[in-house]
């Protein structure tokens, strides 16, 4: 078995992590939580995102988000859904743009109210420019292996849009099993086909644990050549326009596992529970993940 000998972690806790959280995070606690995610020694993260304040309430802060995260050498990325959202990034000075489009039409138009191919129409002449002016551009594709609408997606289908993301000219794309329906053997499967399809595009799978199979899948992952992996600080997060989808995999797990394979990720976990421990106070259900059940209990 060939495994990478070095994964990079994507954070996306301040962001997929806190957007569907009922209760409103303070900014302060906020900015406090992303600096700690970055003493603990993660160099890639998703922010924030560029939305309607009316339909995602937690990210009404964005600017001010991205303004204390201006300077340093990380890669600050934002979401941003649409036009209007990508004009407020750039005025923002962000440098790192994510933009997401649904395999799943029905999700599509349920999460941005357009279709898959009406999106990529707006998307693709907004990609060029981004490119233009040197952004950093993230292709997020939801529901790349189920639809909470309509069940599974057929492999070519995400493996096709994949291909017209890159051919629109992203640097990333971050492939997503937004229900947490996958098995292991379609995650193989589907990034190996990725990989040989685009061996010089960022490939980066983004799983969310709702039946507990995220470590699975991302070990499978690992066997198809990916190293490249979105998680969220304790578990956090959940798609507000996908019905039972539950938490993002852990960030503390995901290091613990691939650590202990010998893989080196360069996150301090020590660092990463008390980022969790900052947050924590401000979110409305527990964190139970099992790192950091065992941190506690342990008093790491």
């Amino acid at each position: 078995m060939v495994l990478p000998t070095k994964a990079t972690i994507i954070e996306v806790g301040p962001r997929d992590g806190l957007q569907n959280e009922k209760n409103f995070v303070p900014t302060e606690v906020k900015k406090k939580f992303i600096q700690q995610l970055k003493s603990a020694g993660l160099t890639e993260m998703e922010l924030t995102s560029f939305v309607s304040p009316k339909w995602v309430p937690q990210m009404q802060d964005a600017a001010e988000i991205v303004l204390a995260n201006s300077t340093g050498e990380h890669r600050n990325i934002v979401l941003a859904p649409n036009r209007k959202g990508v004009d407020l990034a750039l005025e923002s000075g962000c440098k790192a743009i994510a933009v997401f489009v649904g395999v799943s039409n029905s999700f599509n138009k349920k999460n941005i109210n357009k279709s898959t191919r009406e999106s990529m129409d707006e998307l693709k002449p907004i990609i060029a420019e981004l490119k233009t002016n040197k952004i950093f551009v993230r292709a997020c594709i939801s529901t790349s292996f189920y639809c909470p609408f309509e069940g599974k997606m057929a492999e070519e289908d995400t493996i096709a849009l994949c291909e017209e993301f890159a051919s629109a000219g992203v640097d990333e794309l971050s492939v997503a099993d937004t229900i947490g329906m996958a098995a292991p053997t379609e995650s193989f499967s589907l990034f190996t086909k990725l990989k040989e399809h685009l061996p010089e595009l960022l490939l980066t799978a983004h799983f969310h644990d709702t039946r507990k199979m995220a470590l699975a899948n991302i070990y499978a992952a690992l066997q198809a050549g990916i190293d490249r992996f979105d998680t969220s600080a304790g578990g956090l997060g959940g798609c507000p326009f996908a019905p039972g989808a539950t938490g993002n995999v852990a960030t503390e797990d995901v290091v613990f596992m691939l650590e202990r394979m010998g893989i080196e990720t360069g996150i301090h976990l020590d660092q990463l529970v008390k980022a969790i421990d900052l947050i924590a106070p401000s979110i409305s259900r527990k964190i139970e993940t099992g790192y950091y059940l065992l941190a506690k209990t342990n008093n790491v």
